[in-house]
């Protein structure tokens, strides 16, 4: 056999070899792959695409230890973009035509308020009928104080005259002209006050039953009546705050919760001036607003855990600049408040500036710190807000426009 043939018959061998071994290889991965068919949870697609993911079930959850994720486990989470309709403008609408002053919302959903130009109390309930709170006319009130959870109020004149007046007995009872400064129980049946003496000696912080009994000395002020802010919280541990801690420096202050029995309460630390306390419903959590230099002076708002053993815990900046009284809570891990949209600098020393600034309201989830804008559909200058959980609003009044409005969520 001549080299030649030799050298062909070879080459027509490894050419067979090579055949038979790519047709061994390409069954084996057919029937390994299943190309040609649609897996489980696939969709099929045209040439050229790649298939998608496909939903897939979750089977269950997986306990872990904190800080773990589970293992071998893949979870469908719900879509998180919000319907186009909770970015409209809010059908904001007038509840009282008349302008409203002191107004309020009790613990029932029911607001209440005062009508200067006729003199007399009024309550909305919650169908939106007015009704009188007293037929008696009281002329001039120059401030109110409610109680939280009854239809009573604490009312001061220009002259100097208080009285505590009992809506739903209709009866009233004096209040000595040196008290000043009110809050009211949780159960609004008895009130503190800031006694204030000529002499420094005389300046107590007090408390007293609604019907003017039992009146009690809780804390000697002494000189230090403007460094107590009155606010009864809503656990009723605590009936006032003192800036007269430990000194921090300028802008810095040690706040210490005054409690009903000289209890020695943990404090907490603010980073600012103008201390104004809000308290959430349970009063496990403390919104309050203060200024400083590093804030050009606009007021900002904290939040604190405020109870028992964690008072002064978990401090965080909520990055709005605004007042913690234009803030109304929903419960414990939400609130709303009503935001400048711009506010100058240095309108936490001076308030006035901000007049004439339409406000944007806010809902804020204290958990993640987010921020949401409520479009409102309309400029308002807001004074206060409240939140009725019994029909999901925020109710307002406006510096800018007579009325009481509310806006359904």
């Amino acid at each position: 056999m001549s080299p030649t043939l030799k050298r062909a018959l070879l080459i027509a061998g490894l050419i067979i070899v090579v055949a038979l071994i790519g047709f061994g290889l390409y069954k084996m991965f057919q029937k390994t792959t299943g190309i040609g068919t649609t897996r489980p949870g696939v969709t099929p697609t045209e040439p050229g695409q790649l298939p998608t993911a496909g939903e897939r079930p979750v089977t269950g959850t997986v306990a872990t230890s904190p800080g773990t994720l589970p293992a071998g486990q893949t979870v469908t989470l719900p879509p998180q973009t919000l319907p186009p309709s909770y970015y409209q403008p809010k059908p904001v609408q007038t509840i009282v035509d008349n302008y409203a002053s002191y107004a309020s919302l009790d613990k029932n959903g029911s607001l209440r308020y005062y009508d200067a130009g006729e003199g007399k109390f009024y309550r909305v309930l919650p169908n939106g009928e007015i009704k009188e709170l007293s037929g008696q006319v009281f002329y001039n009130v120059q401030n109110v104080t409610w109680a939280p959870s009854n239809n009573k109020a604490i009312l001061e004149y220009p002259d100097g005259n208080k009285t505590l007046y009992n809506f739903e007995m209709q009866k009233q009872y004096a209040v000595p002209q040196h008290w000043d400064d009110f809050t009211f129980s949780p159960d609004s049946r008895q009130y503190g006050a800031k006694s204030l003496g000529l002499s420094p000696e005389n300046r107590w912080l007090v408390i007293s039953n609604d019907d003017g009994t039992g009146s009690k000395l809780i804390a000697a002020l002494g000189e230090n009546e403007k460094k107590v802010t009155m606010n009864w919280s809503p656990s009723r541990q605590v009936i006032a705050f003192s800036q007269t801690g430990e000194p921090l420096g300028a802008e810095r202050h040690e706040v210490l919760f005054l409690g009903l029995n000289n209890e020695n309460f943990k404090s907490t630390i603010v980073e600012g001036n103008d201390f104004r306390p809000n308290w959430s419903p349970t009063g496990k959590k403390l919104l309050y607003s203060v200024y400083s230099a590093r804030t050009d002076y606009k007021p900002e708002l904290w939040l604190v855990d405020s109870y028992g053993d964690q008072i002064g815990d978990n401090r965080q900046m909520l990055k709005l600049n605004t007042w913690a009284d234009k803030c109304a809570f929903a419960d414990d891990t939400t609130l709303f408040c009503a935001v400048p949209r711009s506010l100058p600098q240095g309108a936490g020393i001076l308030p006035e500036v901000a007049s004439g600034i339409y406000d944007d309201v806010y809902k804020i989830d204290v958990k993640t710190g987010l921020n949401t804008s409520i479009p409102m559909g309309g400029d308002y200058q807001i004074n206060s807000i409240f939140y009725d959980q019994s029909q999901n609003r925020v109710i307002f009044t406006a510096d800018n426009s007579s009325g009481v409005f509310e806006a359904q969520l």
